[in-house]
């Protein structure tokens, strides 16, 4: 606890047995906590075991393609998120000044859209093909060969497409942190470019690399709409087929528990990698990094390095999805308004409790300087780390059976049935969304509540102003514009989930509309919903560029 916290309130209501605002923070904790305990119980206690059914059929399968397709992602986000961003801060070349803004732009489009795109792109009936056979005279497939796409290999390339910006945001932030001495002696010992970035960059830079790779492997391990086009059997395929096919809950939640173990293990190494890193550095007088200036071969090699992940994550699909919606009646098609009605109102009211519940959290925390708060603060991020898939899991099942228990009730009392108020509603994917990116919005009211000054809040108390007061009078004004980015990202998320929305909402959102239409091969009519997704995901983008200049 800051010393900023511990200086809001007196020492007497600090020690008061009650204390809402530390109440409120734990009842907040628990409800983000409640749907990952329910996962864990019902593995422990499933009704109908199918675990060793599991681990001698499917299971080994779907951890094997799991694995391979962290390991996939993860190596060419790392590659190709650590390369381009080396060269737009060393270097100086062709194109440099838009593209180290344009390689953040693939993260508004959600990987499931790219599937879809480079699927129609390069498919029989797509355009590379057909330009193939009109130019070579070829008549069938039979007369010539061209690759798979829906693979496992293509997978991964779409996914890594979607996600290398994690690792390339963190990444240039690194080697602008560094400084430019510890180049310039490098070079005074005459190592070349290449020993600069392996023995000097890459070393300081591994802490923030591994922290986005892990990023990367987790919103793997997420993806849904992907792998399932492409029919690579996945933990997260294997809880759609054991649950909603198969009819387990238990097998379901044993199988969610494993990714949550997957989970936990990533968390951990990142945090153990960043601290055991310990690097010196001087706060004063450090001179920034100073781009060199390529020429010739070099000048274009650094630029198509930086334009061709653009090309595949974000200008490809886009374009592939703008030529399909050209026509006017794709945007008239029925239900495509509604689906856009609903994503608004659904995603807009679970950023706005997110938020609230966020900023409610920290500052409760903050203020009532309790021990439980504090250890329950940090945990609440595990829901941003667990797949959609598993807190839908942990979500639907205690809500349906409360559901059943409030309308058993209401018949007693009225003897009238009202039916299931919660479960299928709009309500339960709301919670799911608030569960899922919470973190976000109290990651962001931590770090802006962290910067107001000391003095603000105690000179407000000390002129007879609540705890309440003050924060509706100081602290709201002045953290005005990060509650705002906060509101946005968690939107633009929610607007993005697949695999929590198709478990729990029984109506069209843009997200599940544009899986719906791709998955019976109509692109033309999921292009309209995914183009809005995109524009909805370019708000985030622009935000966070202008956060990171």
């Amino acid at each position: 606890m800051s010393e900023q916290s511990t200086q809001v309130l007196p020492a007497a209501r600090r020690k008061a047995w009650f204390d809402p605002w530390s109440a409120g923070a734990v009842l907040i904790a628990c409800v983000v906590l409640a749907p990952l305990v329910a996962v864990v119980w019902f593995a422990l206690t499933p009704t109908d075991n199918i675990w060793p059914h599991l681990l001698s059929t499917t299971l080994p399968r779907y951890v094997v393609n799991t694995g391979l397709m962290m390991l996939g992602t993860g190596a060419l986000t790392a590659v190709v998120g650590t390369v381009t961003a080396w060269l737009v801060v060393m270097y100086r070349f062709p194109g440099r000044r838009w593209l180290q803004w344009a390689l953040l732009m693939p993260l508004a489009v959600p990987a499931y859209v790219g599937a879809y795109a480079l699927v129609d792109f390069l498919d029989y009936a797509g355009p590379v093909q057909t330009a193939l056979r009109s130019t070579f005279g070829w008549a069938t497939s039979r007369d010539y060969w061209f690759p798979q796409i829906r693979t496992r290999g293509a997978a991964i390339l779409v996914i890594g497409a979607a996600l290398y910006p994690y690792v390339y945001l963190l990444a240039r932030a690194a080697f602008r942190e560094q400084g430019g001495a510890g180049y310039e002696v490098a070079r005074a010992l005459g190592a070349g470019p290449f020993a600069r970035f392996w023995r000097v960059g890459l070393p300081l830079a591994r802490p923030a690399i591994a922290a986005g790779v892990a990023v990367v492997m987790m919103e793997t391990v997420n993806d849904f709409g992907t792998v399932d086009y492409f029919a690579v059997q996945t933990l997260t395929t294997g809880i759609f087929s054991v649950w909603r096919q198969g009819g387990n809950l238990g097998g379901a939640a044993q199988l969610a528990c494993v990714i949550l173990s997957v989970i936990v293990i990533l968390v951990g190494l990142e945090k153990t990698s960043r601290r055991r890193s310990r690097f010196a550095t001087s706060a004063r007088n450090v001179r920034p990094v100073t781009p060199a200036q390529l020429r010739g071969a070099g000048a274009v090699a650094a630029t198509l390095a930086c334009v061709l992940p653009v090309l595949a994550g974000f200008v490809l699909p886009v374009a592939v999805l703008t030529s399909h919606a050209l026509t006017a009646a794709q945007w008239t098609a029925p239900g495509l308004a509604e689906a856009f009605g609903r994503t608004l109102l659904v995603c807009g009211l679970a950023a706005v409790l997110a938020v609230i519940g966020g900023v409610f959290m920290v500052y409760g925390t903050r203020l009532s300087g309790r021990r439980l708060p504090q250890l329950l603060l940090p945990v609440t991020a595990l829901g941003y780390a667990a797949p959609g898939a598993v807190l839908a899991l942990g979500i639907l099942v205690p809500l349906a059976a409360f559901d059943n228990g409030l309308a058993d009730l209401i018949l007693s009392i009225t003897g009238r049935d009202p039916g299931l108020l919660l479960t299928g509603s709009a309500g339960v994917l709301i919670l799911a969304y608030v569960v899922r990116f919470f973190a976000i919005a109290e990651g962001t009211a931590d770090a802006a509540l962290g910067r107001v000054p000391a003095s603000l809040p105690m000179a407000a108390r000390s002129l007879g102003r609540s705890a309440g007061q003050t924060l509706r009078a100081v602290h709201l004004p002045l953290i005005r514009a990060s509650i705002g980015s906060a509101l946005l990202l968690t939107f633009v998320d929610a607007v993005k989930e697949l695999p929590a929305t198709l478990m729990l909402y029984n109506h069209d959102t843009l997200s599940t509309r544009v899986y719906a239409k791709a998955s019976l091969e109509n692109i033309a009519e999921a292009a309209p919903a995914a183009l809005v997704i995109c524009g909805v995901g370019l708000l985030a983008v622009i935000l966070l560029a202008r956060a990171h200049k």
